[in-house]
């Protein structure tokens, strides 16, 4: 299967929960931050899933959606002028959308098990960076038989391109197509995508996350030393890490466990794997295993995530053996 139809869909619906949480991130103020006040992503978060599973929904109706979000707490009372608020930015997008349908089509997102065909959504990713005027991305996948095989992923604060003061991207892949990157605005065309031809580790750069508590940096610098690594890492939020690995602007990216019996979601990471893979990368866990998609909401048989260019590979797995990550 080509899986066109799939791919404009996603694509659509990414560009449409962006510009919602385009609008609601230019209201964040000052005052807000101050008061550690996290309403707007709240309301970006239901509101971006609102959007995207109600695109799903309409286009494929026996598609499941494992997303993150449900409306359960939207609908209490403490919460009810978040709903309100949700509504009203849905409503910017889709005018005339009522308060029935906003929480309807963010529950149709609220499969949690395995099945043939579904689709998963993170509906903003990085939070903290999104309540930061920085990176978070709108991550979306569909996966058939346990294998992705379409991701599109909206990353709004993103250049274009390294170095360009642009911003507002969308990377895209089918599998066995390549990956892609077309404007969030739609006025450039797709952009084929590949990641780095870096093979010595010590030429290599690390894309890192923001927020500590995401990865362990203290195994990151044992791993750096190892490799050889002196290049100044690309630090940012969300997957839109992955999108840098793509694109060639790092070459190795991370996410090493930071405590026992953690277990990935798959949400945080689908979209992103077939980006990378699609762009000439490799993802494995921290053993060297193909992340599994297969166990509903959860990446149960993994553990960690290791993304690269894909010549790095082994040697960072290497790496993580050698310096004892488990």
């Amino acid at each position: 299967m080509t899986y066109q139809r799939e791919q404009e869909i996603a694509i659509q619906a990414v560009r449409e929960a962006a510009t919602l949480c385009t609008a609601v991130q230019a209201k964040i103020s000052s005052s807000v931050l101050e008061k550690k006040d996290k309403s707007p992503v709240t309301v970006a978060d239901f509101g971006s899933q609102a959007l995207v599973c109600r695109a799903i929904r309409e286009a494929f109706p026996d598609d499941p959606i494992i997303a993150e979000e449900d409306s359960e707490a939207l609908q209490t009372g403490d919460n009810a002028h978040l709903l309100e608020k949700v509504v009203a930015e849905v409503s910017a997008v889709r005018p005339g959308t009522g308060t029935q349908a906003v929480c309807e089509w963010i529950d149709f997102g609220g499969a949690q098990e395995y099945s043939e065909r579904f689709w998963t959504l993170d509906p903003i990713d990085g939070t903290k960076g999104f309540l930061r005027s920085q990176q978070y991305a709108i991550a979306l996948a569909l996966i058939v038989d346990g294998e992705i095989v379409v991701a599109a992923m909206g990353c709004p604060n993103l250049s274009v391109a390294p170095g360009e003061e642009t911003t507002g991207i969308i990377y895209t892949a089918v599998k066995g197509q390549g990956t892609f990157a077309v404007s969030l605005e739609g006025v450039r065309g797709e952009e084929p995508i590949r990641v780095s031809e870096t093979t010595l580790s010590s030429q290599a750069r690390f894309c890192e996350s923001v927020e500590s508590g995401h990865t362990s940096h203290n195994d990151y610098a044992s791993v750096g030393d190892k490799l050889g690594i002196t290049e100044e890492p690309v630090r940012l939020d969300s997957q839109c890490k992955y999108a840098v690995v793509a694109r060639g602007e790092a070459d190795i990216y991370l996410r090493l466990p930071t405590r026992p019996g953690y277990v990935e979601r798959i949400w945080d990471h689908a979209a992103g794997v077939l980006v990378i893979t699609e762009a000439g990368g490799t993802v494995t866990d921290i053993n060297g295993k193909p992340l599994d998609f297969t166990h509903g909401a959860g990446l149960e048989e993994n553990r960690g995530v290791i993304v690269t260019n894909g010549p790095l590979h082994e040697q960072v797995l290497d790496a993580l053996n050698a310096v004892g990550v488990q």
